[in-house]
């Protein structure tokens, strides 16, 4: 089956979050994705705040770029979140947008071998391993967690270009693809990451999650043509969804078919009622989606 989400944009303040997180809760959606955008809202303390105003709820970062985020403590908060809410928690990392990290004087000469070495430290961290490393970047000394999580739950890895896309295959538990991913896109991310995953001599499931640009009422087409022009994309670029609960399972269904586990609908920045969007897609759009 394929699961479906919403992301909570950052662009809402945070006091909305536990409206979102009720309405949620309550209507039945799987999963409720929070990003860590610069210079937003925290990915960790919002998650922290979802799942404990839950009780059966998912809630999954997407993602934590790794420039600005030591990896020890990284780890220590995913590991918290883990232990306190098992089962519930998905974290995703990932290079981060450039000029952001530069802002802050985190910008790294390689993202790849960084989000490398991150992946590599939080995965054995996670799995209760000590941990000693001098990489590029991530220099650690007999590190250790005292609690770690009962089992070793998955790291996502969040990529744009083939050779992060690639990466995730080789080093991280599955992969996040923005809005910026169309189908075709889908399709060769699946081969990137299943080259990634042979080269490396992995095995098993590895998910992929792709975030969809999505909204209905009468003004639909019109907000997704400007929420694509926001993100730097031409207003006739065939990405996201318009339109009513047929065609948004469409499009969940053609994602899926090209190799998506997971669809998370992003609604535009200037979405009216965030709350009646989530009801949207657990009431009308779910029942249509295998």
């Amino acid at each position: 089956m394929t699961t479906l989400g919403v992301v909570f944009r950052p662009q809402l303040p945070p006091e909305r979050l536990r409206g979102m997180v009720r309405t949620a809760e309550e209507a039945g959606l799987e999963e409720l994705w929070l990003w860590e955008d610069c210079f937003l809202e925290s990915g960790i303390a919002s998650a922290a705040a979802a799942l404990a105003w839950s009780e059966r709820l998912r809630v999954g970062v997407g993602l934590l770029p790794v420039p600005l985020r030591n990896v020890a403590l990284a780890t220590m908060e995913a590991a918290t979140l883990h232990r306190l809410f098992p089962g519930r928690v998905l974290l995703g990392v990932g290079h981060g947008v450039q000029d952001w990290m530069g802002q802050v004087g985190a910008r790294a000469e390689s993202p790849v071998t960084l989000l490398r070495e991150h992946l590599d430290a939080m995965r054995a961290l996670l799995a209760g391993e000590r941990v000693s490393t001098r990489g590029r970047y991530v220099q650690l000394d007999g590190v250790a967690l005292d609690w770690p999580p009962a089992e070793a739950p998955p790291v996502f890895a969040g990529a744009r270009g083939p050779r992060s896309v690639r990466l995730t295959g080789e080093a991280a538990d599955g992969t996040i693809l923005d809005a910026s991913a169309s189908v075709e896109a889908v399709r060769a991310a699946r081969r990137l990451i299943d080259e990634g995953r042979e080269s490396a001599g992995r095995s098993g499931a590895h998910p992929v999650i792709v975030y969809l640009y999505a909204a209905t009422g009468p003004d639909a087409a019109e907000r997704l043509r400007a929420e694509l022009v926001r993100d730097g994309r031409a207003a006739t670029e065939d990405l996201g969804v318009a339109g009513d609960a047929q065609a948004w399972a469409k499009a969940v269904r053609d994602l899926a078919a090209a190799g998506a586990d997971t669809v998370v609908l992003q609604p535009t920045a200037d979405e009216p009622d965030p709350e009646a969007f989530v009801r949207f897609v657990t009431d009308e759009v779910r029942p249509l989606v295998p």
